[in-house]
């Protein structure tokens, strides 16, 4: 009498798996082996300490980002690391830990909002500049080349100004850097998908659906747009680390956000320099620390997707493994051959 198999799979069992595999980062996971995997692992790890700090940030946070006291007094000014502050408190008498953890929230906001606006405006103008062409696709062109050649923290500090009047606050700072970088990144994600949809549109698949009658709509989101854009989960890396370092250096010239209003690391880095030449390092080093690891980690998510993607480098490296294997076995067969031989000579 035969039993039912528990470990067969249904149908849709099996698409929800295969859908789940082919994210950007568990599929780059699964193909990923030795020193390309333990960076993409790094990354994550430290891309997830800063996800983990940004929405917990009111539960891991001893104090509040503009708290200067509890009720038993207030906090005294530059207090090395220890006891109640164990990464020490400003000058201006903040606990650093609690600054540096309340800062992950603007950090990971101004990524959200940036590289979500970039992606929303130079995807669809990408696609309909690479597809429709003529004299549309010029004008666009034109105007993407003269935007690329903004520096990305010259227009931030023109559009701190413009949108905040010079006045530093939560939201001011926070679309100052977003919109600046949304400005100077839309430009790339609109090379991008360009070229893609211009090689797309010569594909045997796309002249058959003009062919068969299919809208220029229809082409576009259905049979161009999927194929366009497999390549911008690593732009979206290299604009998330572009942001961090916009957005501290708007705080470091003294353009980011008041302390009174959301915690930023570039600021408390401005606040810091005076303290260097006095001894007082903890005020510096763990924002600074903050700022270098976040980039890390998404420059390394954003290397090991870029040597994933490269089909090249996959197939180099399972060529070389392959090769080693069959040497291997190689020598073991003339190993076994010599042995077997020597073996026959002594019988005679």
């Amino acid at each position: 009498m035969s039993t039912p198999d528990n470990t067969s799979q249904s149908p849709d069992d099996k698409a929800k798996k295969s859908w789940f595999s082919r994210l950007p980062i568990v599929s780059h996971l699964r193909q990923s082996v030795g020193l390309q995997r333990g960076m993409l692992i790094t990354g994550l790890i430290l891309c997830g300490i800063v996800l983990i700090c940004a929405i917990f940030a009111p539960l891991i946070a001893p104090y509040g980002f503009n708290q200067l006291g509890t009720a038993e007094g207030n906090f005294g000014s530059k207090l090395p690391p220890g006891g109640t502050h164990i990464w020490g408190t400003t000058v201006g008498g903040y606990d650093v830990f609690s600054r540096v953890v309340w800062g992950a929230q603007t950090a990971v906001a101004v990524i959200v909002v940036a590289v979500i606006m970039s992606i929303f405006a130079g995807v669809i103008l990408g696609l309909v500049s690479g597809y429709l062409g003529g004299w549309l696709d010029r004008i666009l062109v034109v105007i993407a080349d003269a935007v690329y050649a903004f520096p990305t923290l010259l227009l931030a500090l023109v559009m701190s100004i413009a949108i905040s009047g010079g006045q530093s606050s939560a939201w001011g700072g926070i679309a100052a850097a977003a919109f600046s970088i949304t400005v100077v990144f839309i430009p790339q994600y609109f090379r991008v998908v360009r070229a893609e949809t211009l090689r797309l549109k010569a594909e045997p698949f796309v002249e058959s659906a003009i062919v068969l009658g299919a809208s220029k709509p229809r082409i576009i989101s259905k049979h161009i747009f999927r194929n366009a854009t497999r390549t911008l989960p690593l732009i979206f890396t290299l604009n998330s680390s572009e942001a961090i370092l916009t957005l501290a250096g708007l705080g470091f010239l003294g353009f980011g956000i008041e302390p009174t209003s959301a915690s930023e690391w570039g600021y408390d880095l401005n606040k810091a320099l005076p303290d260097v030449t006095s001894g007082v390092w903890w005020t510096s080093v763990f924002p600074g620390l903050a700022i270098v690891l976040t980039v890390l980690g998404i420059t390394l998510v954003g290397e090991s997707m870029n040597d994933l993607n490269d089909p090249r480098l996959r197939v180099r490296r399972k060529a070389k493994t392959k090769g080693t294997k069959s040497s291997k076995d190689v020598k073991a067969s003339q190993a076994a051959t010599s042995s077997s031989d020597n073996e026959t000579a002594e019988a005679n």
